[in-house]
């Protein structure tokens, strides 16, 4: 029995590889809106497509990002400023879009833009640290993407949504994964809505890469500043050290598991923008692949061991 298997596997990854290797041809030169392109993969991703010869209209929270991409990319990539947590800034950035566009219409929209907020135990936390990544990662992903959407049925145009291997896992407090598990579910209805007019929508889950987003200086000063607020009762349960051995153990995953190359995931873009069959999920990174991935579709009392496991033990959870 085996032994029929296993050339039937093979023949079906065969058939999958072919398919997967397809791409539409006269693709480029057609118009792309990434978000958050000041660093990190927006920036990566921007790059690249303009090095490809699309038309990039490239979303940038801050002035000096702007010139700073354009300073290195052809007159055909075009920039706008825009905060995706306003409203006003993205209904604006919308219509910059439409009047870049015109009747070709929007050929691809990548969803990029995030950022992480502050990472620490939840009961250090406040509801407004929750609300911000929130009000970024999803429901300015939301709102972006709304705004464009009659762009890119006129187009039959492709949407990638960067969500993250943390909205499959949650393994520490903040708003990040939340957020991010939100993504995951917007992708996943956005996917079947868009169907009847021929729109693929993909959703890439990146593992740890070292991004603007990642900024150890600004993490660190917040999150100390939240150590340095919390009640007496909380400091004692955690301990004097806590706050120390937790920042110690982060830098050791950062240079253990954090990657600096973003190219993979700027391949997964592309891919999903050029290839005739776009992959549904993208997870990316080796972390991603054997670690992650794996640990989501075990059962909750299994993935609460893995990560339990990795936690800085407190001095006195029982104190109250």
């Amino acid at each position: 029995m085996l032994l029929f298997f296993i050339p039937v596997l093979l023949i079906v990854y065969l058939y999958w590889w072919g398919r997967d290797k397809q791409k539409i041809e006269n693709v480029i030169g057609n118009y792309i809106f990434i978000t958050g392109c000041d660093t990190g993969f927006g920036n990566a991703a921007a790059k690249r497509f303009d090095k490809l010869g699309f038309h990039v209209l490239a979303g940038c929270f801050t002035e000096k990002g702007a010139l700073q991409l354009q300073a290195v990319t052809s007159e055909r990539l075009k920039t706008v400023q825009m905060d995706i947590s306003k409203p006003d800034s993205v209904k604006k950035a919308a219509e910059w879009v439409k009047s870049q566009v015109g009747e070709q219409g929007l050929w691809g929209l990548i969803n990029n833009a995030g950022i992480s907020g502050i990472i620490a135990p939840t009961d250090w936390l406040k509801i407004d640290h929750f609300r911000k990544p929130i009000e970024v990662n999803l429901l300015g992903t939301i709102d972006v993407t709304l705004n464009v959407l009659p762009l890119l049925k006129k187009r039959k145009g492709r949407i990638v949504i960067v969500a993250s291997v943390l909205g499959r896992v949650a393994p520490h407090g903040g708003g990040y994964s939340p957020s991010k598990f939100g993504l995951e579910g917007f992708n996943d209805s956005l996917r079947r809505d868009m169907q009847p007019f021929e729109i693929k929508v993909s959703c890439i889950e990146p593992g740890l890469f070292k991004t603007g987003m990642n900024n150890d200086n600004k993490q660190y000063e917040a999150k100390l500043a939240l150590w340095n607020e919390v009640p007496t009762v909380v400091r004692k349960q955690y301990g004097d050290n806590y706050f120390h051995k937790s920042e110690e153990q982060m830098l050791k995953h950062r240079e253990s598991l954090f990657k600096d190359d973003l190219s993979p995931v700027v391949k997964c873009m592309e891919h999903a923008m050029t290839a005739k069959y776009p992959r549904t999920r993208y997870s990316v990174g080796s972390d991603a692949t054997f670690l992650w991935l794996p640990l989501s579709y075990m059962p909750s009392v299994l993935q609460d061991i893995a990560v339990c496991r990795t936690k800085i033990k407190l001095a006195n959870p029982k104190f109250v």
